[in-house]
């Protein structure tokens, strides 16, 4: 049997809550899962948006070179011919290959959505079908709300896949629209509907009840030939099926070859770009592809991977393009220290002491686990005959607002680099950008490499929320250096003593890892 993957991240993933994507956007992303070996890409509604409608039109100018483009709309109206109808004629104009109709199944739609009869909704279906399959389209029906309606009333919803099959339809895919069927309901009826309709089957789930993954691998052991998702995810509510751990599923557990090994092996980047260009975080948790996917903190688990590295992970994180990680923190043991200073090409070092700064500095508010930055400088600092590059003798910062004028900040630093005392003054935006300027000011004439280290991001989070303005905030800095990215942390009942240490760890950790000479 082949299984055919159909990707609906440019139409179904945008209806995400906080997700727009561009035309640009769009292009960009279809052609990442062209390359990926996606074999159907959803390209839009072109009747419902301009949007859409230029997709569909740069598309055809620069088509992909193996994905097939889907273009999305639904069954005519009711009561207007085919012909008479604009959304059917936008869906023809945008010249794709394949059509995608959805179509009602569930007699409450029918009767309280549409607000029309069961007959007409049965010819609004036939006569659709039948008008792409004449233009010569691939013709994939949509069932909607399927498994709601089987519920409520199992022989119209079959009567409506019939009348899809009857005009022709190519795929008539099943759609748990609310998201809330179980698995065992999907295979039963999958394995119903495929016995009674003779008709190539798929499946659309949403994770509604969180079961999506699950709903589609019951439905394709049971025979659907096709599997409509987005990446990451993407959709309206709680989403869609996520793509990704589907196809690693499919084809590292149940020998389906849905992509290249090549391409399988850049699951992890695909699902990173999608969501860069969609401007959303990766899901860190997210499985087979997220950073935390296959990261070790607890120090059994740690000793044992070290030994034998299946024995805390389910396949080998490389097959997708991804890689374990040793996490340090006050649960960790000396292994996670060993192994992940090893990771780091680091001198031997002393791991019993390394770890009970890691666990004295965690019992103060410190995280080294979203540090990865300030937990090498721990080790580096362990290390024979490290020397620190600069040292801080004191700092003062002045917030001040004066009448009418803005909130002023500025701050005076005094550090010792060699023999050498630098004392430097800067403002800024904010307490924390003032220090940062006059650090900066302070080093560069020494070390004119941090002129290529910036700030990527701040945060702040409280540790001991009980104690109000009292509590002592922590403080994560991200800083980079060309493609080169690194976090490091800071916590004090002080926010800018907290924000120094941060800021302390980030540049020495540039300094330590610049290229000698």
């Amino acid at each position: 049997m082949v299984l055919r993957l159909y990707d609906t991240t440019l139409r179904d993933g945008t209806q995400r809550e906080g997700l727009s994507l561009s035309v640009d956007d769009k292009v960009k992303i279809a052609r990442a899962l062209d390359r990926l070996g996606i074999a159907y890409i959803e390209g839009g509604w072109p009747g419902s948006n301009p949007k859409d409608a230029e997709f569909f039109r740069r598309i055809r100018e620069a088509p992909l070179e193996r994905a097939r483009v889907a273009a999305f709309g639904s069954t005519r109206r009711a009561g207007l011919r085919c012909e008479d109808d604009p959304s059917i004629r936008a869906l023809g104009d945008a010249g794709t290959a394949v059509v995608t109709l959805v179509g009602k199944t569930s007699t409450l739609h029918v009767d309280r959505v549409l607000e029309t009869t069961r007959d007409e909704n049965l010819r609004m279906i036939g006569d659709t079908v039948a008008c792409f399959k004449r233009l010569g389209r691939e013709v994939i029906y949509d069932a909607e709300h399927f498994f709601d309606g089987w519920r409520l009333d199992p022989v119209y919803s079959l009567t409506t896949l019939q009348a899809a099959a009857e005009a022709g339809a190519d795929c008539i895919v099943l759609c748990d629209t609310n998201g809330g069927e179980l698995p065992d309901a999907v295979a039963e009826r999958v394995c119903e509907i495929g016995d009674r309709l003779g008709a190539p089957l798929g499946i659309h789930p949403h994770n509604d009840s969180g079961l999506a993954l699950a709903n589609a691998l019951a439905a394709v052991r049971c025979g659907c030939v096709q599997v409509q998702g987005t990446i990451n995810g993407y959709g309206e509510r709680c989403g869609n099926l996520d793509l990704v751990p589907l196809i690693a599923t499919l084809q590292l557990k149940l020998g389906y070859r849905l992509l290249k090994d090549e391409s399988l092996c850049r699951l992890t980047e695909v699902a990173h770009y999608v969501a860069a260009v969609a401007n959303q975080y990766p899901d860190p948790h997210a499985p087979y592809v997220g950073r935390s996917a296959f990261a070790h903190k607890g120090g059994i688990h740690v000793a044992a991977i070290a030994k034998v590295p299946e024995s805390y992970q389910h396949v080998h994180p490389a097959a997708v393009g991804n890689g374990a990680r040793i996490v340090v923190s006050e649960v960790a043991g000396r292994r996670n220290v060993s192994l992940r200073a090893r990771e780091l090409g680091l001198p031997s070092i002393e791991e019993g002491d390394v770890l009970r700064q890691i666990k004295e500095l965690e019992l103060r508010g410190f995280q080294f686990e979203a540090a990865e930055g300030s937990f090498e400088m721990l080790v580096r600092r362990a290390a024979p005959g490290y020397r620190a590059p600069f040292e801080l003798e004191d700092f003062t910062v002045i917030v001040e607002k004066r009448g009418g004028d803005g909130v002023r900040a500025q701050a005076t630093v005094k550090l010792r680099i060699g023999a050498e005392v630098a004392h430097t003054a800067a403002e800024g935006d904010g307490p924390v950008n003032a220090l940062d300027r006059a650090v900066r000011k302070a080093l560069l004439p020494h070390y004119p490499e941090l002129a290529e280290v910036y700030l990527v991001d701040y945060k702040v989070r409280i540790v001991d929320q009980h104690l109000g303005t009292g509590a002592r905030p922590r403080v994560i800095v991200e800083s980079a250096r060309g493609a080169e990215r690194w976090s490091t942390v800071g916590c004090s009942e002080n926010i800018i003593e907290a924000s120094w240490l941060a800021l302390c760890d980030a540049f020495e950790l540039a300094l330590a890892r610049a290229p000698a000479g």
